[in-house]
């Protein structure tokens, strides 16, 4: 599966786009049920991008990862299991 660029509704606590609450792919909504996982990848000498990653699973029963790119923000799906 190739990176695909998808719609997030995300919480917004004491920042913007905390975590993502539900999400649209392939024109329909999945809520988001538990983040099982969540970790970040960013290298500053590398000029690298500040990027969150949240394995979910959803009310549906699909599990996913998806990845939010802060420095554009945007969301992508990344993987479905």
């Amino acid at each position: 599966m190739e990176i695909v660029p998808i719609v997030v509704e995300s919480y917004a606590g004491y920042k913007a786009d905390e975590y993502p609450v539900s999400f649209y792919w392939k024109d329909k909504k999945f809520e988001i049920k538990e983040i099982s996982d969540r970790w970040y990848q960013s290298d500053p000498i590398a000029d690298w991008l500040i990027v969150n990653y949240f394995k979910v699973h959803t009310t549906s029963g699909m599990q996913c990862i998806i990845k939010h790119d802060i420095e554009i923000d945007k969301w992508y799906l990344v993987k479905v299991f």
